[in-house]
């Protein structure tokens, strides 16, 4: 299938040059069409254009909707999809808009590529039952409002004239847990009031028969008022509902959504669940979120954004914790540690996953997973970009501006038409930033940074753009510094990867003023970003550190800073035994025992810097090393301890170390139990130990 390029210089605000463009997709200047009017006089060339079934890229997203409608309409229905792709604000309307006829290529190369394989998809069912929460007299007005088209419940937190009617259930109490998801959710309150709302029936009995009016029409006790005459009591004795005297006072019920009026949200993660609404008291929040409530009936569906492999993961081993990155980042609460049978494993619930990737950034193993999309797509179009920019003819190399295709996203189309309408002011973005939309902006790592690097992009950012959870914003950080340390360790620019801040568009404009253009790090790669987070990140810096002025040895390893996913493991040897807990720890296969001699070993670019042997070693003897050895190095067996094999002195086999038996001996000497041959039987195999008991039996014989 072939593709149509339609591209519009928006009544020539734009100067575009068609041949220089087209000369960047490979292609002939007369295979692109370029229009003024696109959405307007010149809407034929797109009518045109529709009738075939040629793939449409279409340089224009304001107009999107329009477009859309028109093919629609059209009596040929459309064959292909159109793919939109934004070269106004991202590149037309700037300052240097002139010089972007690179960036513009890049762009529209990107947008010709087929659209990432599918993901997994994660249901919700939401029958529309509510649970209000908050003051009575707030939660009671939405109750009324929102029981026409839902079934309400109020979870009363303080005071509310309730209706006389019970056209929904009315409880009260301190909210103590909610957990789960839209269509999903258990709610846990404590029934602190002697007045238990589920059973009032609001007959009014207590108002009347209590002496110090500590009741009203919220039919609940004012405790401080009550002196406990027990009148009201008394006076429900025949419905039950007043009990001053509870002792449970938990209570439970399941929602499918929940309608938080609490002054401050309930749940304070930066990333709420799905169904779950907090707009606090402003009343023009409170009729938006409820508006978004109407339409939450149904099923829905949301992609499952990661993939876990629980063979790589590093979380734990023999009962001890590893790995813990992915949890502690997680800012949705939707990954949680699970041990059994002393490994440990990480359990990610899908439905409170929200999709920022974090959790496959700071995993160092690459276990984790982000797939949306997946690492080797965003490879592709990383490649066809720089392919497009150079040969569009730039002199120096394009920068790669990640961002968020939400705030992100806005903050750079604000900018471009600031630029377009406050030239003299404004400048909008330089023509060699080349910006990349992703679903959030901390689904990237190291190993796409690096990779980005050695595939032709002189500098990668960063934008937070303020809509960042802080955990994402810390872990962002540290993953940068990570980075920085290795590139001036190489004796590349430590800017060639930063982290950008801005939440306006003026500030944006400020933070981009970082990205400066520059040659290339160093001469292209040809390795293709993979699957696996370690093989791309392995074959991305060993491209850079061929190509480094500054070169690592094996006498002078290139030192890291704590948190880094490189490294290796030293050991103090004397006070290593080769008990081997540590190879049994191991989840990467990083250290090795060897089944023929006393021998441990470290094929050091296996190891993931997650402390498990460390943490399992009984005798204290190892310590983690971040640093980044020589590519050839890092690939061998490197052997880090060793001693002679313990051979039974009755049989001659090799059972144990040298070591291991001395300090056992040593240990035991002094203990009565292992006195004459029952010491000499420690320096036997098991085989020869029982048949030596046999023939020589001794009281102190412990086998």
């Amino acid at each position: 299938m072939t593709k149509k390029t339609l591209v519009c210089s928006c009544n020539q605000t734009m100067p575009l040059d068609i041949s220089q463009i087209a000369k960047g997709l490979g292609v002939e200047a007369k295979n692109i069409s370029l229009s003024n009017a696109l959405c307007r006089q010149e809407i034929g060339t797109f009518i045109g254009a529709s009738q075939g079934v040629d793939e449409i890229v279409l340089a224009c997203t304001q107009e999107k909707r329009l477009f859309e409608e028109v093919a629609s309409e059209q009596e040929k229905p459309l064959v292909a999809p159109i793919k939109f792709v934004n070269i106004r604000e991202t590149g037309g309307w700037s300052a240097d808009a002139k010089n972007a006829m690179p960036k513009i290529s890049a762009l529209l190369a990107k947008a010709s590529l087929p659209e990432p394989d599918p993901v997994n998809m994660v249901s919700y069912q939401s029958g529309g039952r509510v649970l209000i929460i908050g003051p009575g007299d707030a939660a009671i007005e939405w109750a009324k409002r929102l029981a026409k088209n839902l079934s309400v419940g109020v979870l009363c937190t303080s005071g509310g004239v309730l209706p006389q009617e019970r056209d929904f259930p009315v409880y009260s109490g301190t909210v103590k847990k909610i957990k789960g998801y839209l269509g999903a959710f258990d709610v846990e309150w404590a029934q602190e009031n002697p007045i238990d709302l589920e059973l009032c029936t609001r007959c009014g009995a207590c108002l009347d028969a209590c002496p110090e009016s500590a009741i009203n029409l919220s039919y609940q006790i004012d405790l401080e008022k009550c002196k406990g005459h027990r009148a009201c009591v008394k006076a429900c004795s025949s419905i039950g509902a007043i009990n001053f005297d509870r002792v449970d006072k938990s209570r439970t019920e399941s929602w499918d959504l929940i309608f938080d009026l609490s002054k401050e949200p309930l749940l304070k993660m930066s990333q709420p669940p799905q169904g779950y609404f907090a707009p606090k008291g402003d009343p023009i929040d409170q009729a938006i979120a409820a508006a978004e409530l109407m339409g939450m009936v149904g099923e829905f569906e949301k992609p499952k954004f990661f993939s876990y492999s629980e063979k790589n993961c590093a979380h734990g081993r023999n009962g001890q914790i590893g790995c813990s990155a992915c949890i502690d980042v997680c800012s949705t609460a939707a990954i949680e540690s699970q041990f059994r049978d002393g490994k440990g494993i990480v359990k990610v619930n899908p439905n409170l996953c929200m999709g920022c990737g974090a959790c496959a950034t700071v995993c160092p193993s690459g276990a984790m997973r982000y797939n949306y999309p997946s690492v080797p797509y965003l490879g592709q179009q990383i490649k066809v970009m720089s392919k497009a920019y150079q040969a569009a003819g730039a002199k120096l190399a394009p920068s790669l501006l990640l961002h968020s295709d939400s705030k992100g996203q806005e903050l750079i189309q604000d900018l471009g038409r600031l630029a377009a309408t406050q030239s003299k002011s404004h400048k909008g973005l330089p023509a060699h930033v080349i910006p990349l939309g992703l679903h959030h902006s901390a689904s990237t790592g190291i190993d796409f940074w690096f990779a980005s690097l050695a595939h032709g992009f002189s500098q990668v950012a960063i934008l937070l753009s303020g809509e960042e959870a802080p955990e994402y914003q810390d872990a962002l950080a540290k993953q940068v510094n990570v980075a920085q340390s290795i590139l001036d360790g190489l004796g590349y620019a430590k800017d060639s990867i930063i982290l950008l801040q801005a939440d306006s568009s003026v500030g944006l404009e400020k933070a981009v003023s970082q990205i400066s253009e520059r040659p290339t790090l160093c001469p292209v790669a040809t390795f293709a970003f993979a699957t696996e987070k370690r093989e791309t990140l392995e074959a991305a810096l060993e491209h850079l550190m061929i190509h480094a002025s500054k070169k690592i040895t094996s006498e002078q390893p290139l030192a890291l800073i704590a948190g880094s996913p490189l490294g290796g493991v030293q050991v103090n040897q004397d006070a290593c035994t080769l008990c081997m807990s540590c190879v049994g720890s191991c989840p990467e296969n990083a250290l090795r025992d060897n089944p023929d001699m006393p021998q441990l070993s470290l094929i050091e670019r296996n190891c993931v810097q997650c402390g498990l042997c460390v943490r399992t070693c009984p005798e204290n003897a190892l310590t983690l090393i971040p640093r980044l050895q020589t590519t050839e190095i890092r690939k061998k067996v490197v052997v880090l301890n060793e001693t002679k094999p313990f051979h039974c002195i009755s049989c001659g086999k090799p059972f144990g170390t040298l070591k291991m038996v001395e300090l056992m001996l040593g240990k035991l000497s002094l203990h009565a139990a292992f006195s004459g041959e029952a010491m000499e039987r420690l320096k036997m195999c098991s085989d020869c130990r029982v048949v030596d008991m046999i023939n020589k039996p001794n009281d102190n014989d412990v086998v």
